[in-house]
C-alpha cells in the first residue's frame, strides 16, 4: 500500500463519515419547516413538541457535520496538496461560498431557532426555521458544484505547466452551471430530504411499536410518509436525468457502471451481475437492450463501450464501480 492508496482510504473514511450528517440536517430542516408551519397554522401543541424535539436532533447533526467538515477540508491540503493547488482557484470560490452560507446564514438563524422561542415572535422564529433550511440547501449547492466541476469541468483554462499548472476560472457562471451540476444538485437535495424524512419515520415507528407517544408519533409518521412518497418518486426522475447526463458527458463512466465493453450493438441493463475484467464480460441477470432503451428510447441503438477508451482512461476496478452503482440503485428502488 503506497502513500496514494493510504491517502485515499483516509479521505474516504473522513468524507463518508462526514456525509452522514449534512444530508440529515437538510432533510430534518425540511421537517422542521413543516412541523412549525403546522403549529402556527393550527395552534396544535403536538406540532410544537415535534418541532422542539427534532430541533435538538438537528442541532446535534449540524454540529457534528461542521466538525467533521473542517477535518475533511484540512485533508484537502494534507492529503491532496498538489491537487488543491491545481484546483484552488475553482474550489476556493465554491468552498468560500459554502462557508458563508453554512457558517453565516445557517448558524445565525440556528441561534435564533434554538434560543429564541420566548425572545422573538412566532413568525420571526418560523422565518428563522426557513432560513436554517435554506442555508443548509445553499451550502450543499457549492459542495456539489465543486464535485460536479471535477466530473464535467467548464469555464476554465490551464495556466502554467507541470507541477506549477493550475486551473483558472474564465467564466464563473459556466463553472457553476457546468453540464452536470444542476442534475446533481437536484438529486442530492432529494436524497437529503429522504435521509431526514426516514430518520423521522424510523424514530416515530419505534415509538408507535412500543406504545409510547402514540398520538404525537402517528401525526409525525403520516406527514413524514407523505413527504417520503413524493420525494422518492420524483427522485427516480432526477436519477434518470443524471444518468442521461452521464451518457452524454461521461460515456466511459456509463460503460463502467453497467460493465459494457463492446461498442458495436445495443447494451443490456443488468439487474444483478458480476464483471470479469479479464474476459471483459458480465455474468448476471439482464434486460436485453435495456440500457440502450433508457438512454435512446430504442432497444437496438449502440452504446459506447469501454473498448472505445484507452486502458489508462478506464477504471482499475470496473466490477467495484458496477457493484456500488447497482447497490445504490437497488437501495433507492427498495
Amino acid at each position: 500500500m503506497d502513500t496514494e492508496i493510504l491517502a485515499r482510504i483516509q479521505f474516504a473514511f473522513t468524507i463518508a463519515f462526514h456525509y452522514i450528517y449534512p444530508p440529515l440536517s437538510i432533510g430534518l430542516g425540511l421537517m422542521l419547516v413543516i412541523f412549525e408551519g403546522l403549529y402556527l397554522k393550527t395552534g396544535d401543541k403536538t406540532y410544537e413538541i415535534l418541532t422542539k424535539f427534532w430541533l435538538k436532533i438537528f442541532a446535534i447533526t449540524f454540529g457534528i457535520g461542521v466538525a467533521t467538515g473542517i477535518i475533511m477540508e484540512f485533508e484537502f491540503g494534507t492529503n491532496w496538496s498538489v491537487y488543491s493547488k491545481y484546483v484552488g482557484d475553482i474550489f476556493g470560490s465554491a468552498l468560500a461560498a459554502e462557508g458563508l452560507f453554512a457558517f453565516g446564514l445557517e448558524s445565525t438563524f440556528l441561534g435564533i431557532l434554538l434560543f429564541g422561542w420566548n425572545r422573538v415572535t412566532p413568525k420571526v422564529h418560523f422565518i428563522s426555521t426557513i432560513g436554517v433550511f435554506l442555508g443548509s440547501m445553499f451550502s450543499a449547492v457549492w459542495i456539489v458544484v465543486a464535485n460536479s466541476w471535477q466530473q464535467t469541468p467548464a469555464g476554465y483554462h490551464i495556466v502554467g505547466e507541470g507541477l506549477n499548472a493550475r486551473a483558472e476560472v474564465t467564466d464563473f457562471w459556466a463553472m457553476i452551471l457546468n453540464p452536470s451540476s444542476v442534475d446533481r444538485i437536484i438529486h442530492t437535495w432529494q436524497g437529503a430530504f429522504l435521509a431526514g424524512v426516514f430518520l423521522v419515520l424510523s424514530v416515530h415507528a419505534y415509538y408507535i411499536t412500543k406504545g409510547r407517544y402514540i398520538e404525537l408519533s402517528q401525526k409525525a409518521f403520516k406527514i413524514a410518509l407523505s413527504v417520503a412518497l413524493v420525494v422518492s418518486l420524483t427522485q427516480l426522475i432526477s436519477g434518470h436525468s443524471s444518468a442521461d447526463g452521464v451518457a452524454k458527458n461521461q460515456p466511459a463512466k456509463l460503460a463502467a457502471m453497467e460493465g459494457h465493453y463492446e461498442s458495436n450493438g445495443p447494451a443490456d441493463l443488468y439487474l444483478v451481475g458480476w464483471v470479469d475484467q479479464e474476459l471483459k464480460k458480465v455474468y448476471g441477470l439482464a434486460i436485453p437492450g435495456g440500457l440502450s432503451f433508457l438512454v435512446h428510447q430504442d432497444f437496438n441503438t449502440s452504446i459506447t463501450g469501454l473498448d472505445a477508451f484507452d486502458p489508462k482512461d478506464q477504471p482499475s476496478q470496473v466490477n467495484a464501480v458496477f457493484q456500488f452503482y447497482h447497490i445504490m440503485v437497488s437501495i433507492g428502488l427498495f
